[in-house]
């Protein structure tokens, strides 16, 4: 069967494929330990299921506007302005059937083919992936642990040229956890507003971060107001993943075209899911607190634990929920007659020996890397880190 250049040049999601993977070695009835998945293990709040449920008792099921409801984009515009102190009117949000939805609207509204799209690595996984459909290019700008994986200004200034339409930034970042201050910010911005190009900036961590650190974003930046594109949405700070809803802020023109788009491809948001994301916008911080306490306990002790392991080397990140350590230390290794080449051997090695999933650095553009999640609970994660240290030094004396 003969399929269009698009889907042939898109790959499919590494990290979602680990998921499927796990689903079959447990169905096989392996013990395997998931620290791929990239969604919180706790519960949606009792006050935002419950918002659902009287949705639904309500009536309310059928078609909404195809950009959202009226009153969800106003809760919204109150949201932002309380966290960020900036003042979006409801024409100036479109919500979305997830922010990963957010991100394909924003490509398809502005990049077309001849266009580039500046993607500092690593980076989400399918982020280039979605540049590609839109028949756009991405252009990557490495990084590694030496910038805490940050671009600096000169990197973006020496990337963008005539071509340049769109640079994302994603701060909190999957997947090394890196949050840029307010001061890195500005001056990035200063490149921006030097250019013509727009931004997408991913916040979709912003209130999973820790060490007393504030979230800074280039949407408060007022020079670059109608550039900055914000992405946010209700998955990750509310356990609400399965109920697919993001939202984008920009100005009204960029929205309306987006919001067409959005109207002849998804119709609307879930109407229940929208209520349910009123109340967690309106639900008190200390529901998000509570579990960001929690993520900050298992970060510190799986930092901790595999700084303790040989030939690991980890930063501590400063947001989201992932640890991304370099593992090429171990890359001279070799297990069953095979050397250990790359972070995808790495992971096939510890998913074998040790029945423990990580997500390889190749799914996010970095080879010396391995992505490990710690939205799981701490047994699961004293196991996996015994596990895998058991493995590894039986890899180190085989070698």
């Amino acid at each position: 069967m003969a399929f269009t250049q698009r889907v042939q040049k898109v790959r499919s999601s590494q990290t979602m494929a680990i998921t499927a993977l796990v689903d079959s070695l447990r169905r096989e009835g392996k013990d395997i330990l998931d620290l791929g998945a990239g969604e919180p293990d706790f519960d949606t709040p009792d006050v935002i299921k419950e918002a659902g449920i009287r949705a639904i008792q309500d009536g309310f099921t059928k078609y909404t506007p195809a950009s959202g409801t009226l009153e969800f984009k106003k809760t919204i515009c109150e949201k932002i302005e309380t966290d960020y102190g900036i003042k979006y009117s409801p024409p100036e949000i479109l919500v979305t059937c997830g922010a990963k939805h957010a991100v394909v609207n924003v490509l398809l509204t502005l990049c077309q083919q001849g266009d580039e799209v500046i993607v500092p690595g690593p980076y989400w996984t399918s982020y280039p992936e979605q540049v590609k459909f839109v028949d756009a290019t991405p252009v990557i700008l490495e990084t590694d642990e030496s910038t805490n994986f940050k671009i600096s200004p000169q990197q973006l200034e020496d990337a963008v040229n005539p071509n340049t339409k769109l640079l994302i930034l994603n701060s909190p970042s999957n997947p090394t956890g890196s949050v840029y201050t307010q001061s890195e910010l500005s001056d990035l911005a200063e490149v921006i507003k030097k250019h013509d190009f727009h931004v997408l900036s991913d916040e979709i961590y912003h209130k999973i971060i820790y060490d007393g650190l504030n979230h800074s974003s280039l949407a408060s930046f007022t020079e670059l107001r109608d550039r900055v594109i914000l992405v946010n949405g209700v998955s990750k700070s509310y356990a609400m993943t399965g109920w697919r809803i993001g939202y984008m802020a920009a100005n009204s023109e960029l929205i309306k075209a987006a919001a067409k788009i959005q109207s002849h491809t998804t119709s609307n948001p879930c109407s229940i899911s929208q209520q349910a994301g009123i109340a967690a916008l309106q639900a008190d911080d200390a529901v998000v607190a509570e579990m960001v306490r929690a993520f900050d306990r298992r970060r510190k002790y799986l930092a901790e634990q595999l700084a303790a392991i040989p030939k690991i080397k980890c930063d501590l990140p400063r947001g989201a929920f992932y640890m991304f350590p370099n593992v090429a230390g171990y890359f001279d290794c070799k297990y069953n007659g095979k050397a250990i080449e790359n972070s995808m051997d790495f992971c096939s090695f510890v998913l074998q020996e040790a029945g423990v999933a990580f997500v390889p650095g190749e799914a996010f553009g970095s080879s010396n890397n391995v992505r490990i999640s710690y939205a799981t609970s701490m047994e699961n994660l004293r196991e996996s880190i015994s596990r895998l240290t058991r493995a590894l030094l039986q890899l180190r004396d085989e070698n």
